[in-house]
């Protein structure tokens, strides 16, 4: 990669709005064992946008509740500590990424659409595989989260990366490839200077780095890892959204590191379509 390239990207991302003062803090509360839901309710009653937007997706059609929830702390403990700082990581990433408009690669309204359906996906897949409730809103964020790094790319280099993801298409090589061909830098690297940057160290972040390379991968979040690749497998087939890819790619070995079937997805089509629409609402927080 070229030095100007560098230079660019590690501006932009640089630039980048930080996350909320309060988003940080749930994250480190929400690392330590001995948190309570009384603990993370009063970090995030601090920021009365947060507290806002983490009700609202409480209340709304994605959860599909009984009863309104009209306390931070009764949604904490109902939904549990995992789940309630995943909403908040969530909604704090796309408020600051969002903001940053689009270059000419890939339409970003595509690109979101995307994104949410392989974050629908990779939680459809975890929750029929049996994984643990209270671990299934990390799936939803890996997946909504998975492919950050291509954000910087699109907007420092928008007429390069243009015809890149052209150039991919026409030698039928995945972006992937195409990006360390071309650019000698590809949206998992991009996608860690801002892991670093934001300091999502962790299961996400590993997801956002390596979800093309699940096979080199030795790190403890290879469940994870490989469900949300197999989630963006599956909606690149489908063609819902677009994030520049045209060549879906997956590790042959994902069927039995997860335990599935091939077919796993396909039987989950229907139901992806009704969840997106339900968790469209994370783009209009």
């Amino acid at each position: 990669m070229n030095k100007d390239l560098q230079y660019k990207i590690d501006g932009y991302i640089q630039n980048m709005p930080s996350l909320p003062t309060s988003v940080k803090k749930v994250l480190e509360v929400c690392n330590n064992p001995q948190a309570s839901p009384w603990d993370l309710n009063y970090i995030i009653s601090l920021d009365p946008v947060l507290t806002g937007r983490v009700l609202k997706l409480i209340n709304s059609a994605y959860y599909s509740l009984s009863q309104q929830v009209t306390t931070l702390v009764r949604a904490i403990i109902m939904l549990g500590l995992n789940t309630v700082k995943n909403l908040a990581l969530s909604t704090a990433v796309l408020a600051s990424m969002r903001k940053r408009g689009g270059g000419d690669g890939i339409n970003m309204e595509a690109f979101w659409r995307h994104s949410l359906g392989v974050g629908v996906m990779s939680k459809l897949l975890a929750k029929t595989r049996g994984i643990d409730t209270k671990r299934l809103e990390e799936y939803f964020t890996a997946g909504l989260l998975h492919d950050i790094g291509k954000i910087p790319l699109n907007m420092v280099i928008a007429e390069s990366y243009a015809t890149i993801i052209q150039a991919a298409k026409k030698k039928r090589l995945s972006l992937y490839r195409a990006e360390n061909q071309f650019l000698g830098i590809s949206h998992c690297g991009s996608g860690e200077q801002i892991v670093n940057e934001w300091k999502l160290q962790g299961a996400i972040g590993d997801v956002i780095v390596n979800h093309h390379t699940c096979a080199e991968y030795s790190g403890p979040h290879r469940d994870l890892l490989y469900n949300v690749a197999l989630a963006n497998y599956a909606i690149q087939q489908w063609n819902i959204g677009f994030a520049g890819d045209s060549l879906p790619e997956i590790d042959p070995a994902t069927w039995n590191v997860l335990n599935v079937k091939p077919g796993i997805s396909q039987r989950l089509m229907n139901t992806v379509a009704e969840e997106i629409e339900k968790a469209e609402i994370f783009l209009r927080l």
